[in-house]
């Protein structure tokens, strides 16, 4: 019989070994997914970014073309002005 208890023990043991074995695999497994589902967030947010910065990018060079034709606009209406005033004065 004390060989049938030792054997009983040890496949005891064994169970739980596999049991602990089946835990740190799922675990690892759960790590991860967790791991992937960061990275592809991760890989989204860099998306985002290039393209958010890509409008910034446009934006900011109609900002720029905008001003520019802001200051020709009032370049010309100065001198359409200055005329107006010459001619007037005459």
């Amino acid at each position: 019989m004390g060989g049938e208890t030792t054997l009983k023990e040890v496949l005891g043991r064994l169970e739980k070994a596999l049991a602990s074995l089946e835990d740190a695999v799922d675990a690892r497994l759960e790590h991860e997914q967790d791991y992937a589902d960061a990275d592809a967030e991760v890989q989204r947010m860099n998306a985002d970014r290039a393209r958010l910065a890509q409008e910034i990018d446009k934006s900011e060079a109609r900002a720029e073309r905008l001003e520019e034709v802001n200051r020709e606009v009032s370049r010309r209406l100065v001198t359409a002005m200055e005329t107006i005033r010459a001619v007037l004065d005459r």
